[in-house]
């Protein structure tokens, strides 16, 4: 069952950066120009071979709020508890990863979901914030909007798709409390060292919504 409290960080929060890096050098310049610019909640995906240097070196940053993404096991959620993520996010939600989260303190999961059928079987569990992934591919904001009234006590943080064109849509919508996106974290200028551009388009992001 979800902590709310533990997951406050999340639910206070419009957007999500949603990071997926391989250099750690890079890390520390990066979640600091995305907290000083407002977003301090930041989603470092397992995606790389050096995600959990990125998650170390991020942490360090004062007012960052860290979480680990793509969780697909156990070993994972125990290594983001070790490293001192403060969240976990999955792409979906297996009933083994559900199971292995029960036993697991101190950290909470925002787990995926793309169906009514996925979201209800999380309900079960004790989980009314889930993460609608691909949000675009799914039907985005149209159908969550459809899963408003059947659905009326669960929240969604949408994900996959996300982008300045249309977050505008998901953000109005009754059950979608934040959004993750990576747009912000321009790949050019994240290469170039550019970090005053990346905080930026990271202020924009919030001038958006």
């Amino acid at each position: 069952m979800q902590n709310f409290q533990r997951l406050r960080g999340l639910l206070n929060t419009k957007i999500i950066p949603i990071i997926t890096l391989d250099d750690p050098q890079l890390a520390f310049p990066l979640a600091e120009a995305l907290v000083d610019a407002g977003l301090n909640v930041l989603e470092v995906t397992f995606r790389t071979a050096q995600a959990e240097a990125v998650m170390g070196e991020m942490i360090k940053v004062k007012n960052a709020i860290v979480g680990a993404g793509t969780i697909r096991s156990l070993e994972q959620i125990k290594k983001a508890q070790t490293i001192g993520c403060q969240f976990l996010v999955s792409p979906g939600a297996p009933h083994y990863l559900l199971e292995a989260m029960e036993l697991t303190k101190d950290i909470d999961l925002l787990p995926g979901v793309a169906t009514a059928t996925e979201a209800m079987t999380a309900s079960q569990r004790g989980y009314q914030y889930l993460k609608f992934f691909p949000a675009e591919a799914m039907g985005g904001a149209q159908t969550l909007q459809a899963l408003v009234s059947p659905l009326q006590d669960l929240k969604f943080c949408a994900t996959g798709g996300i982008l300045p064109h249309n977050i505008s849509k998901y953000i109005a919508l009754p059950n979608v409390l934040n959004v993750g996106g990576s747009w912000m974290i321009d790949k050019a200028a994240l290469n170039r060292k550019d970090f005053k551009y990346i905080h930026q388009l990271a202020r924009d992001a919030l001038q958006m919504i």
